[in-house]
Parts: structure tokens; C-alpha cells; sequence
């Protein structure tokens, strides 16, 4: 291992490496201190190069290697184990934007480049790069293609692979794979970069990505209606719809819980609504810059008792505030202590049944636990999570709630869902995918896994 360390640093130079327990620390732990790993060395190439060469010469020792993005992940993806011989290779050097083509409306950007630099610089080009999420100030494109990331344009835009022309890999063996076309049609083949986009580095380590670029949405109307049912959002999806006949750019589902949540623990926000209600969906509709329409539209739908409550944002300033209620559940969550967190997806129409029969089954188990729920309502991926009671000792409820846990998952299996929306499998839901997508599907993962990584050293232990 000494001679390998060694060869590592020689790789990637005095500044992309550090062994230092210090510095480490934060890259061996999961975001919610869930899981804490160990390594000997973190190595931090800083082109695809000598991320080849770090993966080559570990694959002649038969080491390990933990790609690592903005480590924001929620599944424990991107930790190594305990055993602190595996290598955790950090794409956060890698952050340059190569090219911006307004003309074929593409980006080509490096793995390590954060979301929030990859929509500034898609801004600044005169475009829209619509992959948004809560932690866009510090995840990496590398990770949210790793995971196939939704966020709150799903709605619209697809997830993050719906957003992918082309990618550059790192495959088991150092071989670099470059497929970086930005074409819209092309079936020479199979579209390999598919098998890369949400394999969470088991397959191929992505060190840039050709993207998508959209015309910006223009002057878009941010909504926040009070409902007094969960069912009601989406009635009123399929009513702006057929009211407004334009773009629904995001469409968010919250439980009066995370609105109080918010407001105890984040600074300077305030409640929108002088009146309780138990539900609100926060909206971003592109009404074709008729304003007038979309008021007239949301008060018809107010006096047919569809909606409790109407606020629209007059300006920016607003919309903003709106939106920090939404993008601050996660955050307003932690001090209330543990939770069980549900990244799960049902069809659309069967939402509603959904909370119905998962508040039953918290109700029986659980009773005293909170529900914390919110979500996507387009795309029927809803974070349907569950806080420990006030009080409560937070590992011994998390330990009781795996019981709770299974019957969710095996309530939305029942309705044709998933136990991952968008936050992926990692090392945390492991024992899920077996379960939920057993027999000729994860035959299937295996055989290529086996195929692309024969040696199992491409981040082995997660997903499969």
C-alpha cells in the first residue's frame, strides 16, 4: 500500500492529495452522520488524465476506488467502508466549464464543476440549465449524474439524465471512454451514457458531461396555494394546466408541518398565510407573460373551493422568499432530531392514496412520531418522511422505525412506486433494491457490473 500512496501522490502532484486526518474527516462522513468510513489517502486529479492513472494504478494493486462528488448524497454512496484501504478519489479539482456552444445550445462541463456555477454560466450564455436542487450551491454535476438527480424542475425538464448529449468515463481498467457528442439523434448503437447516469460510480467514473441548454423560461409567476387536502394538488396540477395551457415549471407539495418546522428554525421567514391549513403546494408557472390570465385563472379556482388560499409573488424578492420556505424543509428538519426519511415515487393519481394509507400506517406503529411530507407532485415523487416524537431518544427510534420503514416501501411497491425517486440506492438501500427489484432485474445489474467492473473496484459495496 505504501508503494501505491506514493504513486498516487507522484500522479496528481502536491496538491491534489492529503492524508490528513483533519481534512479528511468531512469526506469519510455522511452529510446526516449516518455512516463514517476510512481512508488512507483522498487524491483530487484534476484532469481526466490522471483520473485514469490514479484508477489504473489502483486496479494493478486490486485497491478500491470511492469516487466522491459534493458528498450531499442521502444514501451513503460515496463514503468508503471501514476497513481504510479503499481510495477516495475527489472530482472537485475537476470544475472547469470547456466550452459553451449558444449555437447547438449545449455546455460542456468537468465532474466537479457545482450546479450553481453550471446555471450561472448557462445564464450568462443567454440560456437555462433547469436541474435545480437544495443543495445546488455545493453538489457537483458529476454526483447529480451519478444519482440521476430530480430537484423542482422535474416537471418540466426531466430529470438530470433527460438533460445529458454526451459523457466523458473513467472505466474499472483507466480506459477512458469519450463519448462527449452533443447530437439529438443518434442510434449508432447502444447510448452507452446511459448506463453510466445513475450507476453512482459502480460502472465508470463520469469526469465531464456534455449538457442540454434550454431558452430561459422568461417571466415566470411563483404561486403558493393553501389546500385543505393533499388531494386537492393534483386536481389543481391538471386545472393550470387546462386553464393556462402554458408550462408548469415546478409544482411542490408541503405539509403545514414543514411550514412550522421552517418557520421555528430558519431565520427571518415568515408565514404567508395569517390562517392555518394543513397542506400548500408552491408553484412556478410560465403563464406566457400574461399575468392577468393566471390571476383570473387561480381566482376561478379559489371560488370553486378547489384552493383554501391564494399568494402571488408581485416581484422577485417575493418568489424568492416563497421558494426559501421549500428549499429549507431539509435543513428546518434536523434540529427536531431523528428522522426517517422516504425518497419514494407513486404514480401521480395514486398520491393521494398513498398519504392516506401511509398516515394510517404511521398512525399505527408509530403514533407519536411527526410526519414531515413534501415533495414533487408532477412527477409523484413525494419525501415522505417521519420525525421522532418530541423527547424521544433518536438512535432508539430510528431503530424502531425500521418496522415502520418496510411496510412504507411495501405500501408503494404495492402502488407500482419506487423506494428511490432520486436520491439513489448507495449503501443505504442496498437490501431494497433486492427486495423490490429482484430476479431478472438485478440479474441483469449484475451482469453488467461484471462486465464493466470484473474486479468489483469501482466503488464496491454500494447499489449492488
Amino acid at each position: 500500500m505504501t508503494v501505491l500512496l506514493e504513486s498516487l501522490k507522484s500522479i496528481v502532484g502536491d496538491r491534489g492529495w492529503t492524508t490528513d486526518a483533519a481534512d479528511l474527516e468531512p469526506h469519510v462522513t455522511e452529510r446526516r452522520g449516518r455512516l463514517r468510513g476510512k481512508t488512507s489517502i483522498m487524491v483530487s486529479p484534476s484532469t481526466t488524465t490522471q483520473v485514469a492513472d490514479v484508477v489504473r494504478a489502483c486496479a494493478s494493486e486490486g485497491v478500491s476506488v470511492v469516487p466522491q462528488g459534493g458528498n450531499t448524497g442521502l444514501c451513503g454512496g460515496a463514503i468508503p467502508d471501514a476497513s481504510g484501504e479503499q481510495v477516495v478519489l475527489s472530482l472537485s479539482r475537476m470544475n472547469r466549464i470547456r466550452r459553451i456552444d449558444k449555437e447547438d445550445s449545449s455546455i460542456l462541463v468537468e465532474a466537479g464543476c457545482i450546479l450553481a456555477d453550471v446555471q450561472a454560466a448557462a445564464a450568462d450564455s443567454g440560456h437555462f440549465f433547469p436541474l435545480s436542487l437544495s443543495a445546488e450551491g455545493s453538489c457537483q454535476i458529476g454526483g447529480n449524474l451519478s444519482t440521476n438527480a430530480g430537484g423542482i424542475n422535474e416537471l418540466r425538464y426531466g430529470t438530470a439524465r433527460q438533460q445529458v448529449l454526451g459523457l466523458e468515463v473513467v472505466l474499472a481498467d483507466g480506459t477512458v471512454w469519450d463519448g462527449l457528442r452533443t447530437l439529438r439523434k443518434d442510434t449508432a448503437g447502444f447510448d452507452l451514457k446511459q448506463l453510466f447516469i445513475g450507476s453512482e460510480g459502480t460502472l465508470g467514473i463520469i469526469t465531464a458531461a456534455a449538457l442540454k441548454l434550454w431558452p430561459h423560461p422568461g417571466n415566470t409567476t411563483t404561486v403558493l396555494a393553501a389546500l385543505n387536502a393533499p388531494g386537492k394538488a393534483v386536481e389543481l396540477l391538471a386545472r393550470l394546466r387546462d386553464e393556462m395551457g402554458g408550462d408548469i415549471q415546478a409544482f411542490e407539495l408541503m405539509s403545514d408541518r414543514c411550514m412550522r418546522f421552517v418557520s421555528r428554525h430558519i431565520p427571518d421567514v415568515r408565514r404567508p398565510f395569517a390562517d392555518d391549513h394543513p397542506w400548500f403546494v408552491l408553484s412556478e408557472v410560465d403563464a406566457g407573460g400574461d399575468s392577468e390570465a393566471l390571476e383570473n385563472s387561480l381566482m376561478r379556482i379559489f371560488d370553486e373551493g378547489l384552493v383554501e388560499d391564494v399568494v402571488i409573488a408581485k416581484n422577485q424578492a417575493e418568489s424568492d422568499e416563497l421558494w426559501r420556505l421549500r428549499h429549507s424543509i431539509s435543513e428546518a428538519q434536523k434540529p427536531e432530531g431523528a428522522n426517517l426519511k422516504h425518497d419514494i415515487s407513486v404514480p401521480t393519481g395514486r398520491i393521494a392514496d398513498f398519504l392516506a394509507e401511509g398516515d394510517s400506517l404511521v398512525q399505527n406503529m408509530m403514533p407519536t412520531a411527526r410526519l414531515v411530507a413534501f415533495g414533487h407532485v408532477g412527477d409523484g415523487n413525494l419525501h415522505y418522511n417521519v420525525a421522532q416524537p418530541v423527547g424521544a431518544d433518536g438512535e432508539a427510534f430510528l431503530d424502531e422505525g425500521l418496522a415502520l420503514t418496510e411496510a412504507i416501501y411495501d405500501l408503494v411497491a404495492s402502488m407500482k412506486g419506487s423506494f428511490s425517486a432520486e436520491h439513489g440506492v448507495g449503501l443505504f438501500k442496498k437490501s431494497c433494491l433486492e427486495r423490490y427489484r429482484g430476479g431478472t432485474e438485478i440479474s441483469l445489474m449484475r451482469t453488467i457490473k461484471g462486465a464493466l467492473d470484473p474486479e468489483n473496484t469501482l466503488n464496491p459495496g454500494k447499489v449492488i
